[in-house]
């Protein structure tokens, strides 16, 4: 039998064992606590069923940038456009694309306009340097976008799309696209978001007449040439943005723009469904009454001096939803749907964004002076 000595004995023991492992608990805890107040993270693993503790794994956090860039840099591709020249075809141009999706043995990527325009060939390069031939799907002029499709076999990555209304001034923007060409593939600059909800005048058929205001996000981010196309991402690696360009003047530094994400998605949703984006129709060619002189407007047309605002009609396609409106040749347009028009992107913004094919909007004209009202059907174009 024990004797009372001894299992006094085994209880202190046991009280010291205890003490032994509440104090390397202890210590393990702030070690820890320490560690990862540092930027250090610490990983202990224990084999079951002895739960021996395995080597102390120490290692230093990666910077949020690299982490967003790993996070989304293998989806951002170059995009070579190729041009037939007997007898050899020649590379015009290299730009960047992002995957966005793959799907049913292919992969998606969304780029700029001006990169795809013109190719008779197109060709995507992966960041390991694999080159794929692409499939244009549709393109965009008034918004700079295009979606292409390629085998999805050798693609690993694709980037998570972000929303542009969560954007904001001062945040963080990383630029991630291949300057300058493939040398340089996989480039990333980082920077802030300086502006949002930013519009720049388009000139699509250079003719000294803004045909629409590109919305963007202005970044500080380098964006330098062959960036086009290319991812502009927050720290999550989320794409916040499709790069389209840059205002390169020798007084100006830091002038980059981005498609917001807000803007881009419906555009590659009926690129992608339908080859193009359709907008409603009107059937009208048009001018802005402000580049016209002012004793035209009054003389020829006798547009009332207080008018300062709208376009002027400069043809009707015949069998158009204007021509069965009954517009003509030198009406002046001043409203749509009670809305004031100051110009010609005025009235087709408010066309694209707030209208459908098939609405019916009503027109406030100036006839040889004469205020009228005009209900028209809009189709597509």
């Amino acid at each position: 039998m024990d004797t009372e000595q001894q299992r006094q004995r085994r209880a202190k023991k046991r009280a010291y064992f205890a003490y032994v492992v509440f104090g390397a608990i202890a210590a393990i805890f702030l070690v820890t606590t320490v560690f990862q107040w540092k930027g250090i993270s610490i990983q202990i693993n224990t084999d079951e069923p002895t739960a021996q503790a395995n080597e102390l794994q120490i290692g230093e956090e990666k910077e949020p940038v690299t982490q967003a860039v790993e996070k989304a840099g293998g989806a951002v591709v170059g995009i070579s456009n190729i041009k037939q020249s007997n007898p050899v075809s020649q590379n015009s141009g290299t730009g960047s694309g992002v995957i966005y999706k793959k799907e049913q043995g292919n992969a998606y990527i969304v780029t700029n306009h001006h990169v795809v325009e013109n190719a008779e060939q197109l060709e995507v390069i992966l960041n390991d340097g694999t080159k794929i031939k692409a499939e244009l799907e549709g393109s965009d002029p008034l918004t700079d976008l295009a979606v292409l499709k390629i085998n999805d076999k050798h693609v690993k990555q694709v980037a998570k799309l972000g929303d542009a209304k969560d954007v904001e001034v001062g945040q963080t923007a990383i630029a991630i696209g291949n300057p300058l060409g493939m040398e340089f593939a996989g480039s990333a600059t980082k920077g802030i978001v300086s502006g949002v909800n930013r519009n720049i005048p388009v000139d699509m058929n250079k003719d000294g007449q803004a045909d629409w205001q590109t919305e963007v996000i202005q970044t500080d981010a380098a964006i330098n040439p062959g960036n086009s196309g290319g991812a502009l991402i927050n720290l999550q690696g989320e794409v916040i943005g499709i790069n389209t360009m840059k205002i390169a003047q020798n007084e100006i530094e830091g002038l980059g723009f981005s498609i917001p994400m807000d803007v881009a998605k419906p555009v590659i949703k009926d690129l992608e469904n339908n080859g193009e984006v359709k907008r409603p129709y009107m059937g009208v060619s048009l001018q802005d009454i402000k580049q016209i002189p002012a004793n035209i407007l009054t003389e020829q047309l006798n547009l009332p001096g207080d008018i300062q605002h709208g376009v002027i009609v400069g043809g009707v396609e015949p069998g158009s939803p204007a021509d069965k409106a009954g517009l003509k040749k030198s009406d002046v347009i001043t409203e749509i749907e009670g809305n004031k028009i100051e110009s010609l992107v005025n009235l087709r913004q408010f066309l694209y964004k707030e209208t459908e094919e098939g609405n019916e909007v009503e027109l406030t004209i100036y006839r040889n002076g004469e205020k009228i009202k005009s209900d028209l059907q809009l189709s597509s174009q």
